[in-house]
């Protein structure tokens, strides 16, 4: 089968009408950006066809304040807001910016970070307009121009300081995200409570979440959900996806009503491998995705046995 490039893939599947269209499809094609932006080649993330960037390793420690930690080699973390103002430079800044501006598909920018120190910020003093952490994201929202904050905990599981958090964050101007792997009774009871507030939630389906079924997620949460895969990485090869088997899982997926599109882990693998983010623009154009869509499902086709059996046609891989 042809091999795609990663944002190709999920062009073919959610930026148009593919084999099976479904009508709540919207197109999101998303990539964590795990490595330190001002070392990842932004110009790549920005034309290979992805429309959402979730930046990851944003925290906020005891005080309110919030870090953009490293997770890059010769990159260090950076304080970012503090006391209500941004500190983390105009550098930095001007990047993350970026993203949106000049030629580019990007136009989602969130920060994805944990919940350490939330629940005890929450209890005292509390979310109100003129506390320290209200203000600090306030203040980071305007300086990156951000438009969500994606919650990536996997230890605390807190519902009560977790929804007023996000409201807080709602109150601000951001939207609120999920990357659950498990729990899902915790995440249920946190969309319940948040409403549309909550406007996407990638699952990972990957590592600890390989055996999630998005199906059973979107019925579990009442909404589409985004699956996320593990790009080809060194760090643990037997979660790698190439950008093949990443198409066929999507296919394999994107059911009526289920998807709100796709997304992949991360893009410090792919640089650190030389692996391409390109896919060219006509790749995720409608006709281009119509046409590959037709190639996808006759390649498929041709790789079915069909028998006849009491005049019924039976599929058998």
């Amino acid at each position: 089968m042809k091999s795609y490039t990663l944002a190709a893939a999920l062009g073919l599947l959610f930026h148009c009408a593919s084999a099976a269209p479904s009508a709540t499809t919207s197109g999101i094609r998303s990539i964590y950006a795990f490595k330190d932006v001002l070392k990842s080649n932004t110009t790549a993330l920005k034309t290979s066809g992805f429309n959402s960037i979730i930046m990851f390793g944003v925290g906020v420690i005891d005080n309110g304040d919030i870090m953009y930690y490293s997770n890059t080699p010769g990159s260090s973390d950076v304080l970012i807001a503090s006391n209500g103002s941004y500190v983390g430079g105009s550098a930095l800044a001007d990047k993350v910016l970026s993203f949106k501006t000049g030629t580019t598909g990007i136009n989602r920018v969130e920060i994805s970070m944990n919940a350490q120190h939330i629940a005890d910020l929450v209890k005292t003093p509390g979310t109100g307009s003129a506390t320290r952490l209200y203000r600090n994201f306030a203040a980071l929202k305007t300086a990156w121009s951000l438009d969500a904050v994606n919650n990536d905990d996997e230890a605390i599981y807190d519902v009560s300081s977790t929804v007023a958090f996000a409201k807080m964050l709602g109150v601000i101007g951001y939207n609120y995200t999920t990357a659950p792997y498990t729990n899902q009774n915790f995440w249920i009871t946190v969309k319940k409570q948040l409403g549309t507030l909550q406007d996407r939630t990638y699952l990972q389906c990957y590592d600890g979440g390989a055996s999630n079924a998005p199906k059973n997620w979107e019925i579990a949460l009442g909404m589409p959900v985004i699956p996320l895969v593990w790009v080809t990485n060194d760090s643990k090869p037997d979660q790698s996806t190439t950008s093949a088997q990443a198409q066929t899982k999507f296919a394999g997926w994107n059911t009526p009503g289920v998807l709100a599109g796709g997304g992949y882990w991360n893009d410090f693998d792919i640089e650190k491998l030389g692996s391409s983010y390109i896919a060219p623009s006509e790749n995720l154009s409608p006709d281009c995705c119509r046409a590959r869509a037709s190639i996808v499902q006759r390649t498929f086709l041709a790789n079915v046995q069909l028998k006849h059996e009491s005049g019924l046609i039976i599929l058998e891989e």
